[in-house]
């Protein structure tokens, strides 16, 4: 790894805030919903942040991708401290039911589920139909836990979702296993145009999970709710995470220095 990839973002008819090595998009969540056509969303939070600083093919896939939201309230409040502020926070846990919703009436957009526990992304299915009422999500599949590394679970769900009929493929696998497998893939799949990375969105899709109350979103105690309700799932992470806050105050200073990662193409 010997050159530093500074490019300028890719120019977007809407403003950018550059965070670290990626560029948020300035979208609320209703622009965000009117101009998702087509294209890959990454929703950025610390986790990764964090990740973005040290794994070259998940920066790659952030580089690649159409949309990228504050998925977090402490991206979204960093970003105002050193003078670049984004006007919302958007997470990809309020994307799923505002996308459903907002395209309740479309029938050009058919969702496929990916990803979380066998069983979870069917009841996800289920209830966000029973919600919109229509069929709008025509597929779910809870892969095995090798999924990403077998080449022929893989191709059987590459095949379930072309079969389909999905336009909208939305993954639940974990960062960075999602973006990457998206980034990956979404060539395979022709008939699908836009791609989400959500991951734990299906739990909460589906009731198996319950979601931090809405006065701990707010406030930025989402991640508390979480590792008090599933310890051994977070602690680790957000433990790790601290260390967003150490590089956000060298990019207040001037002192930020992206990691080196080759260049690729776009």
């Amino acid at each position: 790894m010997t050159e530093i990839d500074d490019d300028p973002p890719l120019p977007r008819p809407w403003p950018r805030r550059r965070l670290l090595n990626i560029w948020v998009d300035d979208l609320t969540m209703d622009e965000l919903l009117q101009r998702l056509d087509a294209g890959v969303v990454c929703t950025a939070n610390l986790d990764h942040l964090y990740l973005l600083q040290r794994n070259p093919e998940f920066f790659d896939a952030y580089r690649h991708a159409d949309f990228i939201t504050a998925d977090s309230k402490y991206v979204y409040w960093s970003l105002g401290w050193m003078g670049r502020p984004i006007r919302e926070r958007v997470c990809g846990s309020d994307i799923v039911p505002a996308f459903c919703e907002h395209h309740r009436d479309n029938p050009n957009i058919k969702v496929f589920l990916l990803g979380a526990a066998p069983g979870v992304a069917q009841r996800a299915r289920e209830r966000i139909n029973a919600r919109v009422a229509r069929e709008i999500v025509v597929g779910a599949h809870g892969p095995s836990m090798r999924f990403v590394d077998d080449e022929q679970e893989i191709a059987d769900v590459l095949q379930m979702v072309s079969t389909s009929g999905a336009t909208a493929l939305i993954v639940g696998l974990g960062a960075p296993k999602q973006e990457l497998w998206i980034h990956r893939y979404r060539g395979a799949m022709p008939g699908v145009k836009i791609f989400m990375g959500v991951g734990a969105t299906l739990d909460y899709e589906a009731g198996s999970v319950r979601r931090a109350p809405h006065w701990m979103r707010s406030a930025g105690l989402e991640w508390l709710h979480r590792v008090m309700t599933e310890p051994r799932r977070y602690w680790r992470r957000y433990l790790r995470d601290i260390e967003f806050f150490w590089l956000v105050a060298l990019d207040r200073l001037g002192l930020y220095r992206a990691p080196m990662f080759p260049k690729s193409g776009r």
